[in-house]
């Protein structure tokens, strides 16, 4: 009987539940299988750099399962549609009895996966779901009346006690099989698929060595410390491990293995840095229990419904010079930049631009979550929606609506010497790190560079009052400044 791997967002061969089951069964044959469906995420809001990084992991996941003599089919559908034809095709034509797959937890994925799984049942081929995409599955972190935690801090202390019960560590790759040239020419006589290039990003190599070495880096350099560097831009000391864990190149139970191992075996109460990290990591899980939970939040709408009244403004000017890094205001535009020109953003800095076009502009959210989509090598559904949508105030979050960030305090705070801005408005540079975060009019025209397009006070106040006017709320606390929860 062979048995075949549906590779998805799990480009992975290490701690790999699916690929580790199926090859650990018997010495019987294992084929694996990974379609590109470029049409469906273009569909999805991707762009073509982030595309091309996915392809560019399918290519070297190909030669780490040829080394162990699994042969893998990377297979052009266009979209999901055409992936499950193809692979209902050659699970018949291969008499395969026996399919192993990682779950995802978008509403398009697992309606695709359900109709897969009915289809199996009907031709009698057995199908094997493993979670991979958290440490502790969707639906097992709830409150006492059995629902699901809607803010962050209840979860995590939830969390914490039941993470014991799933968390084991990684599965190590599974050792080389028998030699299967015979299947693999069978297969790619059957199939006959396009091949498939793209070229290589040298800022975002694509393959899970690397990816490994960026974690092992992050970790005997920057882990300890993370806590008290992590808000700092310039200082370039967090993990950017997030194109890679969003792929499927790492898993998160390899990073917070890759933790425990330096705090004592501690999940909280350890090193503050190494804590740190680890919150971060169930920040991630948090968005992901959250999306299998509400799934109207695949669907564009906001976790919070009465926000839906919010009026938000349509303003292509504003929302352009948002986009292209001109709002004048240094740490917007350092941010925005950044995300163009590294296909990333600082986490600090992802706050203080969402919170800018959403708060300051008053600009629906949901044009900044397809921004932040198309130009992200890390775009993940649940990780974006949940940051914008905090940002916003339409989330899960525990903080109301009148958390606004002053974007040049935060500036002054987090890059006080003004060298991130410098390094990414180096129109800039010629002024002092002091006039860096809020030049003077004589200082912009001598710099070319633009007037704030909104002043923060005007900003703020309409703001407070788009949000409390349609939310039918007191003005309760809308004059307490930069209140955070953060």
């Amino acid at each position: 009987m062979t048995h075949l791997v549906w590779f998805r967002n799990d480009l992975r061969c290490a701690d790999n539940p699916a690929l580790w089951h199926a090859c650990s069964q018997t010495a019987e044959p294992v084929i694996a299988v990974v379609y590109d469906c470029t049409q469906q995420w273009q569909k999805h809001g991707l762009g073509p750099r982030r595309i091309a990084f996915m392809r560019n992991a399918m290519l070297a996941l190909q030669q780490q399962l040829q080394a162990l003599n699994i042969p893998l089919l990377i297979i052009p559908a266009g979209d999901f549609a055409g992936s499950l034809n193809s692979l209902q095709r050659l699970i018949v034509q291969l008499d395969i009895r026996s399919v192993s797959f990682n779950i995802e937890y978008e509403v398009n994925e697992r309606h695709r996966d359900i109709e897969f799984s009915r289809w199996c049942r009907r031709q009698q081929v057995a199908v094997h779901k493993f979670h991979d995409q958290c440490v502790v599955p969707p639906g097992e972190v709830l409150t006492q009346q059995d629902q699901p935690f809607k803010v962050f801090t209840p979860f995590k202390r939830a969390w914490f006690n039941r993470s014991d019960a799933f968390y084991h560590a990684p599965l190590p790759r599974p050792h080389a099989r028998a030699p299967q040239a015979e299947l693999q020419q069978l297969a790619t006589a059957l199939v006959q698929p396009a091949p498939l290039t793209a070229e290589p990003d040298p800022l975002w190599p694509a393959d899970e060595d690397h990816a490994h070495q960026c974690l092992q880096h992050f970790a005997t350099e920057h882990m300890s410390r993370y806590q008290t560097q992590r808000d700092f831009p310039a200082l370039d000391t967090t993990s950017r491990l997030s194109p890679y864990l969003a792929i499927g190149l790492l898993s998160p139970r390899q990073c917070l293995h890759t933790a425990l191992l330096l705090n004592d075996g501690l999940q909280t109460g350890g090193k503050p840095g190494i804590d740190t990290w680890i919150n971060e990591l169930v920040w991630r899980e948090f968005y992901r229990h959250l999306l299998v939970a509400f799934p109207d939040l695949c669907k564009h709408k906001a976790f919070r419904p009465e926000t839906e009244a919010v009026p938000w403004r349509t303003h292509a000017e504003n929302f352009a010079a948002w986009c292209e890094g001109k709002t004048g205001y240094p740490i917007v535009d350092a941010a925005q930049r950044q995300l163009r020109e590294q296909g990333w953003m600082h986490n600090r800095l992802r706050m203080i631009s969402a919170m800018f076009l959403t708060k300051h502009l008053l600009i629906d959210w949901r044009k900044g979550e397809a921004f932040f989509n198309y130009w992200l090598m890390d775009a993940d559904l649940a990780s974006n929606n949940g940051g914008w949508q905090w940002s916003a105030s339409t989330g899960a979050d525990g903080a109301p609506y009148f958390r606004i960030f002053n974007p040049t305090s935060q500036s002054q705070k987090f890059d006080p010497q003004g060298e991130f801005i410098g390094r990414y408005v180096p129109e800039l540079l010629p002024l002092t790190a002091k006039n860096r975060h809020e030049p003077d009019s004589f200082q912009r025209r001598q710099c070319h560079y633009p007037e704030a397009i909104v002043e923060h006070k005007f900003a703020r106040q309409r703001a407070l009052n788009a949000f409390k006017n349609s939310l039918n709320l007191s003005p309760v606390m809308a004059d307490s400044g930069e209140s955070s929860n953060e």
